[in-house]
């Protein structure tokens, strides 16, 4: 009986500790995340956030210059979440993936804080180059379902990166990109909030070919 108190409240340290690291996370899926009920359905039920520790994890045993093992966790994850993160990867606080199933995360990508991924992202490299290969994610920084952004680039701060788009150059902050190749476009100059409402996003080639659109129209009615 006493070994069976001694498993349950190991278990239960061992879950507040995880709650305590990840405080900021778990904090962050419950802003994002209207279907978020409380901490310990996020704490057992969420990928996202399981890719992430394993990540920490995988992490810390590369700066100690482990072999395979860090490898081997991330591969793990991937078998487990559908996530693909390199123990090389810096990602910082307040780190969200939604869904996440197919996102990618290459060996030099570095993440700033609160930024949120949907599925099927990929932060990637292009082509076989050595050294610092994959993007530079800023602060507060929102990527769209199925995006692409590739390249040792930079996305500014408080930039939206819309839905399947393809990203190959730097992005200023305050920015909204889509398409493909990827646009650039102001959003008012405003911080880009997490709930966005992502099929209204604004997109300067549909606007320019409505406004074709209108002029042909009218030069018909002519």
């Amino acid at each position: 009986m006493g070994t069976v108190i001694m498993f349950i409240l190991t278990v239960v340290v061992f879950i507040a500790g995880i709650a305590f690291i990840f405080k900021d996370e778990i904090e962050s899926t419950k802003d994002r995340d209207p279907s978020a009920i409380n901490t310990i359905e996020i704490l057992f039920t969420y990928a996202g956030l399981h890719a992430l520790i394993l990540h920490r994890i995988a992490h810390f045993l590369l700066k100690f210059s482990i072999p395979f093992i860090p490898r081997w966790v991330s591969q793990f994850s991937r078998w487990l979440t559908g996530i693909e993160i390199h123990p090389a990867a810096l990602i910082g606080e307040g780190f969200f993936i939604d869904h996440g199933m197919g996102v990618v995360i290459g060996e030099t990508t570095i993440i700033g804080d609160n930024v949120t991924l949907y599925q099927g992202v990929t932060l990637g490299g292009t082509g076989k180059e050595k050294g610092k290969r994959h993007p530079n994610i800023g602060n507060n920084v929102v990527i769209g379902a199925g995006a692409k952004v590739l390249g040792n680039i930079d996305i500014g701060d408080n930039s939206y990166v819309g839905a399947n788009a393809v990203v190959l150059k730097d992005v200023a902050s305050n920015s909204t990109v889509v398409g493909v190749p990827g646009r650039i476009t102001k959003q008012d100059g405003k911080k880009i909030e997490i709930e966005l409402d992502h099929i209204h996003v604004f997109d300067p080639v549909m606007q320019r070919i409505e406004e074709l659109e209108k002029k042909i129209e009218g030069l018909e009615n002519k």
